[in-house]
């Protein structure tokens, strides 16, 4: 019998699952949002999302040829990649940015740490804060003339910033179907939850993260004064706690460590929100929890009958 072991890094999947399998998953998932920022934002949605993949897919293969490494362009998770940046972005960026992007989010936080499965943070999510410090007044522009733009201050504006008892600046239905201006994959919530049963009928997801993130927005939001349904119903929430919080190669294995995980991402959001000079914290929240995820792993690891962890 001829045998070859074969040694490769993470994710060991012996199952129906592959990388391709999952990530055509996410994509599948991410369709709702897609129509609704269409619906909200008119046909430079549909301009930001292919510029993005393109330039996402582009620059893994081109990576992948100057470093001699397997070609990962086919996988889709360069696409997934280029989409999520997409979702973050608002519709008047000027499509050469949303391009560079992705080329940093691919080339500098995913190919330059070793590819697939070794990247120190989401791409997607460190791209949109390199963009949003190099080029913040675009990143701020929710005015593209199109009319189907929901232009002006977005929910999390510092005059549109819901305390409990007041009513805030948009209303919760407004708030939930996406007819406020923000980032163009973002704004539906209804959408994004439909995406998000559709990972977990799937179990490409668990729910601890999402679960986790939200919760704690909600309830420390309503802890500092903020109305907590105005709270998880605005800025990037949703989007970041279902499809980038989640991403298998920065978030911890274990439950506990996803729930830690989870809770951290809602505290720093609502800190940056209430007490920092930012409006919107997911991000920066993500990127910071993106880091310490090792470290929660190994503290929340399950230790085997009878042994012990070596220090």
């Amino acid at each position: 019998m001829n045998e070859q072991l074969i040694i490769n890094i993470s994710p060991h999947i012996r199952a129906k699952y592959s990388t391709k399998t999952i990530m055509r998953d996410v994509i599948i998932a991410l369709v709702p949002a897609f129509i609704a920022a269409i619906i909200h934002y008119g046909a430079i949605s549909v301009a930001l999302v292919a510029v993005c993949v393109a330039a996402a897919v582009v620059s893994e293969f081109c990576m992948c040829k100057i470093l001699k490494k397997p070609n990962t362009a086919t996988d889709c998770s360069a696409v997934v990649t280029g989409i999520l940046l997409a979702y973050c972005l608002p519709a008047g960026l000027p499509l050469w940015m949303a391009a560079l992007g992705a080329a940093i989010a691919i080339i500098v936080v995913k190919q330059l740490f070793g590819g697939i499965g070794q990247n120190f943070a989401n791409p997607a999510i460190t791209a949109r804060i390199i963009l949003f410090i190099g080029f913040a007044s675009y990143m701020a522009d929710w005015t593209t003339g199109f009319p189907a733009v929901y232009a002006g201050a977005t929910p999390l504006a510092a005059d549109n910033i819901a305390w409990i008892g007041s009513a805030g600046g948009y209303s919760y239905f407004d708030l939930f179907m996406g007819n406020i201006g923000g980032c163009i994959g973002e704004t539906c919530k209804l959408a994004l939850l439909i995406g998000l049963v559709y990972l977990l009928v799937r179990k490409v997801i668990t729910w601890h993260i999402p679960v986790a993130f939200v919760a704690t927005v909600f309830l420390f939001s309503a802890a500092v004064g903020l109305d907590p349904v105005y709270a998880i119903l605005s800025g990037g929430v949703f989007l970041g706690a279902f499809f980038m919080a989640t991403d298998y190669v920065t978030s911890p294995t274990t439950y506990k460590g996803r729930i830690i995980y989870g809770i951290g991402c809602g505290v720093v959001t609502v800190v940056i929100r209430r007490f920092c000079n930012y409006p919107e914290g997911v991000s920066f929240a993500i990127l910071l929890m993106n880091i310490l995820a090792p470290h929660l792993e190994r503290l929340t690891l399950s230790k085997a009958l009878g042994g012990v962890f070596k220090k």
